[in-house]
């Protein structure tokens, strides 16, 4: 049980046993301190991090934040290819972590009904050179059982990028890892 709080420190009561902790102490019994303050202490117990309030029960009544979903790809001639949807539309993407944000052409931009033209309009390098495109929030982008909101992107007016790129304001979200040739997307918060 958490029993006392301060900037950088807190006091933990396990087992009967009271301890005071500074940042980065551990308790005989694993429990870490990461960080404190007047209000709220995150500690971590068993691999698995948790914030607690004054007289919140730390050890066996804890329960570790719910997992987190994963969305798996593959890769098809050496480019990692997921289908998704934004704003509802299903959406081709090719997963560019070279790309600032998502891309799309004008063709795409049109069949989602997005109204960019009215959008501000601003020069992106592409890997054909510098190109006019015009940046706009998608509503809603969506991979698997994973949504994000507010999602910045660019509608390039012509035919290019022949697929959407899923660049780094919808990536950011996730940790990547490879697993073999698979790619795994975690949603980090």
């Amino acid at each position: 049980m958490v029993t006392g709080l301060y900037r950088d420190h807190a006091v933990v009561e396990i087992n009967g046993q009271q301890h005071f902790l500074s940042v980065d102490q551990q308790t005989p019994e694993g429990v870490t301190l990461i960080s404190a303050n007047s209000s709220q202490a995150i500690l971590e117990v068993a691999g698995k991090r948790g914030v607690f309030e004054l007289n919140n029960r730390v050890g066996g009544v804890y329960s570790a934040p719910p997992e987190m979903p994963v969305v798996s790809i593959w890769p098809t001639n050496g480019m990692y290819l997921t289908s998704g949807s934004v704003n509802g539309f299903t959406v081709d993407f090719v997963v560019d972590t070279g790309a600032s944000v998502i891309a799309l052409n004008g063709k795409t931009a049109k069949r989602l009904g997005l109204n960019y033209l009215d959008a501000k309009q601003i020069s992106v390098r592409t890997a054909s050179g510098v190109e006019l495109a015009y940046s706009l929030q998608l509503e809603t982008v969506q991979l698997g059982d994973i949504s994000l909101n507010n999602v910045a992107a660019v509608v390039i007016d012509g035919p290019e990028p022949q697929r959407a790129l899923l660049g780094m304001s919808f990536l950011n979200a996730f940790d990547m890892e490879r697993k073999g040739e698979r790619m795994d997307l975690r949603r980090k918060f």
